[in-house]
């Protein structure tokens, strides 16, 4: 079964290569390869909204050159992007790398090389949007916990027991037991362990939003 989502955007501005690289990566797929002349073209056609593997020439002719095309989707998460080039000096091999580049390339451009280094990165798109789905599902299946369930959730992610947690937040065991079930019905889980999966897999998604580069987001 083919995954949706994740198309292959190139912005090269020789046709021989940029036709040879086209032809490479949609053999024998399913997915969506587009191709710009570019980076101005690329930025016409709103390629940023539906790009996630973004491979382009340092070296752009228009308005818009590879500094710019790079800085523009600086902070993109959604977006990797290669950069190729056949000559660089270090002070830009070290701006593009800075400034978000997943790696370079050497130009003129190996199709074979391309396909198998856009493959990787494509599995690890799908593998990102698949872990950032579950972690929405955790943050909205517990965004209906009212301050003092998730402080009891809390405790329970912890490994508190009923009495501990009553003696830590200053309630009855019983109180405890009727928070634990309602927190076990308004977050739709089946047992403890589920619950504790929704809490960690939340957990984990506030860390990326703080601190995105420790995470690996």
């Amino acid at each position: 079964m083919t995954e949706t989502g994740g198309h292959i955007h190139l912005i090269l501005p020789d046709p021989t290569e940029r036709a040879a690289c086209f032809r490479t990566l949609a053999a024998g797929t399913e997915r969506i390869v587009r191709s710009f002349a570019n980076a101005d073209a690329w930025i016409e056609a709103a390629g940023d909204e539906t790009c996630a593997i973004l491979l382009f020439r340092w070296e752009q002719p228009g308005r818009t050159d590879g500094a710019a095309l790079l800085e523009r989707i600086a902070g993109r998460a959604g977006i990797i992007a290669f950069v190729a080039a056949e000559r660089l000096s270090i002070a830009e091999s070290r701006t593009i790398l800075r400034g978000g580049a997943q790696d370079l390339l050497p130009a003129p451009l190996d199709p074979r090389l391309v396909r198998r280094t856009i493959d990787a990165a494509l599995a690890d798109w799908h593998a990102r949007r698949r872990a950032l789905d579950r972690h929405r599902e955790a943050e909205t299946r517990l965004a209906a916990l009212t301050p003092r369930e998730r402080d009891i959730l809390e405790a329970i992610a912890a490994g508190l027991g009923n009495k501990a947690i009553a003696r830590q937040l200053a309630l009855s065991p019983r109180t405890v037991e009727v928070h634990r079930a309602n927190i076990m019905r308004r977050a739709g889980a089946g047992n403890v362990a589920e619950l504790l999966r929704l809490q960690f897999t939340a957990e984990y998604a506030r860390g990326v939003a703080a601190d995105p580069v420790r995470f690996g987001a």
